[in-house]
C-alpha cells in the first residue's frame, strides 16, 4: 500500500511537470457582429488625442466602406460601432499612425447591409492549429502566433461552429501535432467528447524565415477529419516580424474561407465513422442484408420444422426459506483504475478490455497521458474486489488501493 502511495504521488509531480507553465491563449468569446481588421489610418490634430480621435473616425468610415455599406454621416456610424480593436498605433504630439480593427452591431447594422436573419452552421469542429518553423511542429506546448491568430478570431459570424480549445492543463497533453496523424476512431471518439464537437479541422501552418529579422514566407494547408484529408492550401509573405500577426489573421481568414466552401459543398461534414450508429448505408447494401436475414430465417425454419421437439419439462422453483429475504442486486459503484499508456494503441487496449470486462456498466478517461499513467473513471456492478477479479481474469496484474486499481500487463 506504501508503495502504491509512493507511486501514484511520483506519477502526480510528473503529470504536474508535464503540464506546468502557459501554454494556450483563451480565445475571445463569439459574437455574431461584424468585424473589420487591417484599417490603416494617419491623421494629425491640434493635440495627440485629437488626433487619435480623428483616426478612430476615419476607420469606422473606412471599415464601413470596406463592408459595402451606404454612405452615412459620422453620428449615425457611431451609433453602429460597438469597439474599436487597436492593433498597432503610434501616437506623437499631433500625429496619429495607427492599424485598426472595428467592430459593428449586427443587429443594427444588418439592416443597412442587406444582410440579417439566422443562418445555417455546421457540426462543432474541434480546432488544431499546428505550427511548423524551424523542424518543430507544436500546437499547445508553448504560446505561438499561430494559435493566438486562432484565438483572437471572430468566429461569431462564420458558418463553421469553431470549438477552440485555450490549450491549459491536460489538453496540451491530448492536442499536439502528432494526433491528426492518428486514425484510431475509439481515441478520436474519446478526444472530440471531451470537447463536445463533433469532428476535427486541422490548419497548418509552415513558417519560414528567410533570416533573422527578415521576410517570412508562409504555406497554409487547411485539413479535415480523422483521416486528415486536404480541403485546399495557400501561400503568403510578410516583410518581417512585426508583419507576422497581420499575415497570420488573414491566413485565418482565409481558412474560414476554404473550410466554408467545404460547408456548402457537402465535403466539412462529420465523419460517419466516428459514431458507428449513424452510418448511412447504400439501398444495395441494404438489400443484401435484408436478403441474407431472410435466408437465416428460412434455414432456421426448416431445421426446426425436421428437428422433433423435446418434451416439455416442467421446472419448480425452489421454495424461499421462511423469513428469508430475497437476494438484492448488485449495487453500481464507481471506482478509479490506473493504467501505463505508453502509446495511442495501449490505450485502445485498455478502454476495449475494461469496457469488455462483466460488469462494467460505463469507462470514462478523466485523464489520459501517452507515455505515462492514464486514468480512468470505472462504474462497476460490485464491489472492488469482483472488478479486480473481473480484470484478473481478462489478463491483467492488479494492484489494490483506496477505492483504486492499478492495472499493468
Amino acid at each position: 500500500m506504501a508503495l502504491l502511495l509512493a507511486a501514484a504521488l511520483t506519477g502526480g509531480v510528473a503529470l504536474l511537470a508535464q503540464v506546468a507553465g502557459e501554454r494556450g491563449i483563451t480565445p475571445v468569446a463569439a459574437t455574431t457582429d461584424i468585424e473589420v481588421r487591417g484599417i490603416q489610418v494617419n491623421t494629425a490634430g491640434d493635440t495627440a488625442e485629437e488626433a487619435r480621435r480623428a483616426g478612430w473616425a476615419e476607420a469606422q468610415r473606412l471599415a464601413w466602406a470596406k463592408i459595402g455599406g451606404p454612405k452615412l454621416p459620422d453620428s449615425q456610424l457611431d451609433g453602429l460601432v460597438t469597439a474599436i480593436i487597436v492593433g498597432q498605433e503610434q501616437l506623437g504630439p499631433k500625429r496619429y499612425i495607427a492599424t485598426l480593427g472595428v467592430v459593428f452591431d449586427r443587429t443594427r447594422a444588418g439592416g443597412l447591409l442587406g444582410g440579417g436573419g439566422a443562418r445555417a452552421r455546421s457540426a462543432p469542429m474541434l480546432v488544431v492549429p499546428v505550427l511548423v518553423t524551424g523542424g518543430t511542429q507544436t500546437v499547445f506546448e508553448v504560446r505561438n502566433p499561430w494559435q493566438r491568430a486562432w484565438a483572437e478570431y471572430q468566429t461569431g459570424a462564420s458558418a463553421v461552429d469553431y470549438v477552440r480549445p485555450n490549450g491549459a492543463g491536460w489538453q496540451s497533453l491530448m492536442l499536439t501535432a502528432g494526433q491528426p496523424g492518428r486514425r484510431s476512431r475509439s481515441w478520436w471518439n474519446e478526444l472530440l467528447d471531451q470537447f463536445g464537437a463533433a469532428d476535427v479541422v486541422t490548419p497548418v501552418a509552415e513558417l519560414t524565415y528567410l533570416y533573422p529579422g527578415g521576410p517570412v514566407e508562409g504555406r497554409f494547408t487547411a485539413r479535415h477529419g480523422p483521416d486528415n484529408r486536404v480541403l485546399g492550401s495557400f501561400t503568403l509573405r510578410a516583410d518581417g516580424g512585426a508583419q507576422l500577426p497581420a499575415m497570420l489573421a488573414q491566413a485565418v481568414e482565409q481558412f474560414d474561407q476554404i473550410f466554408t466552401r467545404a460547408l456548402a459543398s457537402g465535403e466539412l461534414r462529420p465523419d460517419p465513422t466516428l459514431t458507428l450508429d449513424e452510418i448511412e448505408l447504400s439501398p444495395e447494401v441494404r438489400a443484401l442484408i435484408a436478403a441474407a436475414r431472410q435466408a437465416e430465417l428460412a434455414d432456421a425454419a426448416r431445421a426446426a420444422q425436421l428437428t422433433p421437439a423435446p418434451p416439455p419439462v416442467t421446472v419448480t422453483p425452489p421454495s424461499p426459506t421462511p423469513g428469508a429475504e430475497a437476494p438484492a442486486a448488485a449495487v453500481t459503484s464507481s471506482f478509479t483504475v490506473q493504467v501505463g499508456t505508453p502509446d495511442p494503441a495501449s490505450i485502445d487496449a485498455a478502454l476495449g478490455s475494461v469496457r469488455g470486462a462483466p460488469g462494467v456498466r460505463q469507462v470514462t478517461t478523466p485523464s489520459i497521458a501517452i507515455g505515462g499513467t492514464s486514468v480512468l473513471q470505472v462504474s462497476y456492478a460490485g464491489d472492488l474486489a469482483a472488478l479486480a477479479a473481473a480484470l484478473r481474469a481478462r489478463g491483467w496484474t492488479v494492484t489494490e488501493g483506496s477505492n483504486a486499481l492499478a492495472i499493468t500487463r
